[in-house]
């Protein structure tokens, strides 16, 4: 749904959100855009066109996207081809043709939100670059766009690409924002990602999430001989790769906060144990060296410490030991099965699941192991706790007939389902706390998992396209 009638609480935030766009290490933002910059070196500005005043007595409120409203009513929004005014071979493609696929990433990325019905390039008409920061808002006007996406791309002399975006708001004729990226050739999907994050915040009033990636199970096989290999992939499934061979077991791979290294569980040499993949070097060393059964890692929110549980003398409870090494400190000492630890952004304090109760329920204690509550109550069985990165939610997988994907306050009200299909489990979460990835299995020996995500309405659910079958889904940080 769109609200024009903003709230000038929210207004104020988006305005701070949309201030400035995290840049990645490798992708440097240009000089300050408050003035109009060529596209072309050399070559003089398009300078924008003169805002037409609205009709007497009329003043077009702010454009804004309600993220509460489900997607009844989508924001329409115009994203042309971004033009480029010399066409140059890059180790990318050329400069012509990245513009279309800018184009095309960023429109599956805002479609995929649920937010926007967006018209991509090969609904639309090409612009030329003198247009980016001139746009023909009667043209816009007439195609049902209440916002415009226009933009270019350039390669520079050094062999990198500058790429620019420009967001308009059609009714009233303004420019909303503006963002810059020089990025390798290699990083052109990443400054598209950017540039709908930029859009996406500024008419949300939410954090960015398009430029993230994920790590996961991926599968084959019958369900009693799977074959299961570590693989990463952008979020919206493209630049997919393997990180291991299948020869071993994989399980529940989650990325460290720097997103430099994983952890996750492995059967080598038959025994449950936790590794830590270094992506840079592809190495992987054992964390704990001991005897005993080591599953369900986390990093903790600093990067400090690994969360997991260790099967002792039959007793399964929740330990955390240095990133680096050394002697497990025990957190729990419950009879049963404390199991799927997972931190509060923060850091101070700790959910988990626990049948000490009889039956698999959800639990809180402090991240030192004390004051440990129950916070689930509903029938069926709870598991698979995850902390959302805003502090405000925790999701879960409620076992009750079939498995489905839900979410409650810390203090386990306000307790929703969000999914109702046979075997939904393993929620992971968005950088900014909107979207939960999971997985969902098909019935019988035959049947499949793959990746599917979610937003908070519960209404938005779509389906990742993998190569192979997908499980545990670990959503990584907003890429730096």
């Amino acid at each position: 749904m769109i609200d024009r009638a903003i709230n000038p609480i929210r207004w104020l935030a988006a305005l701070a959100i949309c201030g400035s766009v995290p840049v990645a290490a490798q992708l440097t933002a240009p000089a300050p855009v408050s003035q109009p910059q060529s596209p072309v070196p050399g070559q003089p500005a398009p300078q924008p066109q003169p805002t037409q005043a609205p009709a007497a007595g009329q003043s077009p409120p702010p454009l804004e996207v309600s993220v509460t409203g489900g997607i009844s009513a989508p924001l329409p929004i115009a994203i042309p081809v971004m033009p480029t005014a010399a066409v140059v071979q890059t180790a990318a493609g050329a400069t012509d043709m990245l513009g279309r696929q800018l184009a095309e990433v960023m429109t599956a990325d805002l479609k995929n939100s649920g937010l926007f019905s967006p018209l991509g390039p090969a609904a639309l008409k090409p612009i030329d670059y003198p247009e980016v920061t001139a746009p023909t808002f009667d043209y816009w006007g007439g195609t049902g766009a209440q916002a415009l996406v226009q933009g270019f791309i350039r390669a520079n002399g050094d062999g990198t690409l500058t790429v620019g975006c420009y967001l308009y708001d059609v009714f009233a004729r303004t420019e909303l924002t503006r963002q810059g990226f020089v990025v390798q050739p290699s990083d052109w999907r990443r400054a598209a990602h950017k540039c709908a994050d930029m859009v996406y915040t500024r008419l949300t009033g939410e954090g960015p999430y398009f430029d993230s990636r994920v790590i996961y199970v991926s599968e084959t096989g019958p369900k009693d001989h799977r074959i299961k290999r570590l693989a990463i992939m952008d979020q919206d499934a493209a630049n997919h790769r393997f990180l291991t061979n299948g020869q071993s077991i994989v399980l529940t791979p989650r990325f460290a906060p720097n997103q430099q290294s994983i952890v996750y569980m492995s059967y080598i040499n038959d025994r449950p144990s936790i590794y830590v993949y270094d992506i840079g070097s592809g190495r992987q060393r054992l964390v704990v060296s001991n005897e005993n059964l080591t599953f369900a890692p986390r990093f903790s929110p600093d990067g400090r410490y690994i969360l997991f549980s260790m099967s002792v003398a039959g007793n399964i409870d929740i330990y955390r030991v240095a990133a680096s090494g050394g002697t497990p400190q025990r957190l729990t000492n419950a009879p049963g099965i404390d199991t799927g630890g997972s931190y509060s952004p923060d850091g101070s304090k700790i959910v988990f699941e626990s049948d000490r109760s009889g039956g698999q329920q959800l639990y809180v204690m402090n991240a030192d192991g004390s004051d440990q509550h129950r916070i689930s109550f509903g029938g069926g069985r709870y598991a698979t706790p995850v902390w959302s990165p805003r502090g405000d939610l925790i999701a879960f997988t409620r076992v009750s007939g079939n498995f489905r994907i839900g979410i409650m306050s810390p203090t386990g009200g306000g307790e929703q389902l969000l999914t109702d299909d046979w075997q939904d489990e393993s929620p992971s979460w968005s950088p900014n706390g909107r979207v939960l990835m999971f997985f969902r299995s098909g019935q019988g020996r035959s049947g499949t998992a793959d990746l599917w995500s979610v937003d908070l309405t519960g209404v938005n659910e779509r389906k990742l396209a993998t190569p192979l079958d997908g499980s545990d889904p670990g959503w990584g940080p907003l890429r730096p």
